[in-house]
């Protein structure tokens, strides 16, 4: 009812074309539409209530992480669908599993690729894996066996 039918840009490099003004804003709308998706529809706000720097860190990589696959997925289908109807169809086709979960298939699989193309004995392969947890942070360590961190 009281739309305009014009838009206005007001930009201080005079310097600059309203082509090119029109391209710098289309990629500004571009990213803010990412950080709205992000924020509603891929829990970017809200799921992760960690303090850690690190926790918060991967949080952000993991939910950016899902954009790129929804946004690879559209583009590859040529979807007509939206990003938040694309989001709604695959957390319906997903299972629901733990960080632990999570963590443990990475190790497993991790495991299978040294053992396969390293050709590690298992020997090698426990020494291996004992010493590679050695090194994780204790928080991940504790996920690795959430039994042996409540004892």
């Amino acid at each position: 009812a009281n739309r305009k039918d014009w838009l206005a840009f007001i930009c201080t490099d005079t310097t600059l074309s309203e082509e090119e003004i029109i391209r710098i804003y289309e990629k500004r709308w571009q990213i803010e539409v990412f950080f709205k998706a992000c924020k509603s529809m891929l829990n970017l706000i809200g799921e992760c209530h960690s303090l850690s720097y690190d926790a918060l860190t991967a949080h952000v990589a993991i939910v950016f992480t899902r954009y790129m696959l929804l946004v690879t997925e559209q583009r590859q289908n040529e979807d007509q669908r939206t990003l938040g109807e694309l989001f709604f169809f695959l957390v319906d086709e997903m299972v629901d599993i733990t960080f632990s979960r999570s963590l443990g298939i990475l190790m497993d699989a991790l495991m299978a690729s040294l053992q396969e193309i390293l050709k590690l004995s298992d020997e090698q392969l426990v020494a291996f894996t004992a010493d590679f947890k050695a090194r994780l942070p204790e928080y991940l360590r504790n996920a690795l066996h959430p039994k042996a961190a409540v004892a």
